[in-house]
């Protein structure tokens, strides 16, 4: 068993695309861990085929290293990260699992909004942080002004400040050596033989079940052992355990400090939760009533909402099926039934954010082969009536508008990074987003950081894409959830002859809802077809309309047979033609074709 004092467990943590999985795999290859024949084209530790193409990391991937520095054998086991913000679920599960964390960032872009996110929260986590510059190799890097940079926003002195080239592996075992002098081995809570191991993560394989991901504070584990999860309190039978090499590598036992797996037995992964603690008693005299779980982390809670369905209605069966083996490896993605007259049987999904949304939607689509309509994202709401709170996630579940007492919406907490120039553009994008100015602050001569509250219905849509274009891609933006806050906010009900169409209904800020409603109607207008009578389109708050549209009917040329004669011939045709009209209009029905469904709910 490793010496307690020789073992290192770190994380990379990083804005995305700023070369972490590149640093790992250089630390794969000075420890021998991997051989370089075996090193693949691009990241060894991005093992999804769409991290692969889309350049980021979206499961956190640990790994073992043997290393020799100055005469002693060190473990260093190393946990890689995501960077973008949807996914920082996954680092606060890779913090709880270490004692320091290694912060990465570009030296020809400086600190993004996403480093200073993942930095405070290893800050809070009472971590040890060692500041590493990487991409100097390249002609654009500036050291000197990227450390002063981070030592003004993170109090990190520049003299400590690391440079390296992770490509082409410069001064990159310097980053080794600092891990073992400056992140502490970890620290034994309990003195006796009490088993404790804390869960942060958990995967389903398909030949060996739920593999539990476990950092182990005190005791050891070996197979045959017979341990409890304490939060179900289910009893399980160690099956295997092993550490990262990256591949699964059995061992004959896991003692305290280590990371590794154990293979439970289990087939589902919400039996073995992520942040439970595995728990076993080498001492008769406690009970497991008794046992003390470890402080984990809370369970995560979707923010962004969209109804996914098979545009082959025969596929839903095969799409319910896909999103259960799905959920088992993602453990934030949540779903439930839903229903739409327009659209078929589908789901109502939960995710984190846009890019875990898109990320989903092409798994379904490439590991299940599923043709699918994502609607447009929507956020959850609080609705107050009757005393009582309510979570939705769908404007169809809203109460009587008259028994509603308020409506809360989700705010979050926006931290943008931008050159000075484009100062003044940012503030009226975030105001017009009924955003709240908070803090701004110069990082450099040229670098300011804008901090500003905003309603999260606000961000989902296109604030990030419009964010973009304003500041030349320049700018960078990450969030973090604050609380639910009551505002005016009403149902917009779409109304087509007079019949409101739920899958076309969203709550919205009184203020805004003229805006969307016109925008609405004028869209529905051009997309459904003409009717033998007039169609009206409505945009409603409760019983006023705000916003009227009105497709005329075909006029059948009735009076084309007619020639020569009285012209109250003429009159009398076109009268009964009008009669016939007007009882078409009460008796028929406006067929509303898939298309115009999609092109108003498909995100854009």
């Amino acid at each position: 068993m490793t010496k307690q004092e020789n073992i290192r467990n770190f994380c990379i943590i990083a804005h995305i695309d700023h070369g972490k999985s590149t640093l790992a795999d250089r630390f794969l290859e000075i420890t021998s861990t991997v051989e370089k024949r075996e090193m693949k084209h691009g990241q060894m530790l991005d093992t999804m085929d769409l991290e692969q193409e889309r350049g980021i990391t979206i499961k956190l991937q640990p790994v073992r290293m043997d290393w020799e520095y100055e005469g002693q054998n060190y473990v260093l086991n190393l946990i890689d990260t995501p960077g973008h913000v949807d996914f920082s679920y996954e680092v606060s599960r890779s913090l709880a699992a270490c004692e320091g964390a290694i912060l990465v960032v570009d030296a020809t872009q400086g600190i993004e909004a996403q480093t200073l996110a993942n930095c405070y929260m290893a800050i809070d986590h009472n971590l040890e942080i060692i500041a590493v510059l990487n991409k100097i190799d390249l002609a654009s890097a500036d050291v000197k002004k990227r450390a002063i940079e981070i030592e003004n926003a993170l109090g990190i002195p520049r003299d400590e400040i690391l440079a390296v080239s992770a490509k082409q592996g410069t001064n990159v075992e310097s980053v080794l050596a600092e891990v073992v002098k400056k992140i502490p081995s970890p620290k034994i809570q309990d003195e006796n033989s009490e088993l404790k191991a804390l869960v942060f993560d958990s995967v389903y394989d398909s030949y060996k079940g739920v593999v539990a991901y476990v950092r182990l504070t005190s005791g050891s584990i070996k197979r045959g052992d017979k341990v409890y999860f304490l939060n179900t309190k289910k009893q399980i039978e160690v099956l295997e355990v092993g550490h990262f090499k990256p591949k699964y590598s059995a061992a004959k036992s896991l003692g305290p400090g280590e990371v590794g797996y154990i293979v439970t037995g289990l087939k589902g992964v919400s039996e073995a939760r992520v942040g439970d603690t595995i728990w076993a008693s080498g001492n008769s005299k406690v009970e497991l009533e008794n046992a003390e779980i470890l402080e984990g982390y809370n369970e995560v809670s979707p923010f962004v909402f969209a109804g996914v369905f098979c545009t082959d209605a025969d596929d839903f069966t095969l799409l319910r099926d896909a999103l259960e083996k799905l959920q088992i490896n993602d453990s934030s993605l949540s779903f439930q039934p839903e229903q739409s007259g327009a659209l078929g049987h589908g789901f109502r999904c939960g995710f984190l954010g846009l890019l875990h949304m898109e990320i989903v939607q092409e798994r379904l689509e490439r590991e299940y082969g599923l043709d699918l309509i994502v609607t447009a994202p929507s956020v959850s709401y609080i609705v107050v009536h009757g005393g009582q709170e309510k979570m939705i996630s769908s404007p169809a579940d809203l109460p009587d508008p008259s028994k509603i007492d308020a409506i809360k919406e989700p705010w979050v907490k926006v931290e943008i990074l931008t050159p000075k120039d484009y100062v003044g553009a940012i503030m009226k994008l975030c105001t017009d987003k009924r955003g709240v100015h908070k803090d701004m602050q110069y990082l450099n001569e040229d670098r300011v950081m804008m901090i500003f509250e905003i309603p999260l219905a606000s961000l989902v849509v296109d604030f990030y894409d419009n964010l973009k274009s304003l500041t030349s891609g320049y700018a960078s933006m990450g969030y973090e959830y604050l609380d639910y806050r009551q505002d005016d906010l009403v149902k917009l009900d779409i109304l087509i002859a007079g019949e409101p169409v739920d899958a076309l209904a969203l709550i919205i800020h009184r203020k805004d809802a003229f805006y969307f409603g016109s925008a609405m109607a004028k869209k529905l207008k051009e997309l459904i077809p003409k009717h033998q009578f007039a169609v009206a389109i409505q945009a409603s708050i409760g019983s006023k309309v705000i916003a009227r549209e009105t497709i005329p009917a075909y006029r059948k040329d009735v009076t084309a047979g007619l020639y020569g004669g009285d012209v109250s011939r003429k009159k009398k045709v076109l009268a009964k033609q009008k009669k016939g009209k007007k009882r078409m209009k009460m008796m028929g029905k406006v067929e509303m074709p898939q298309a115009a469904f999609l092109a108003v709910l498909k995100k854009d």
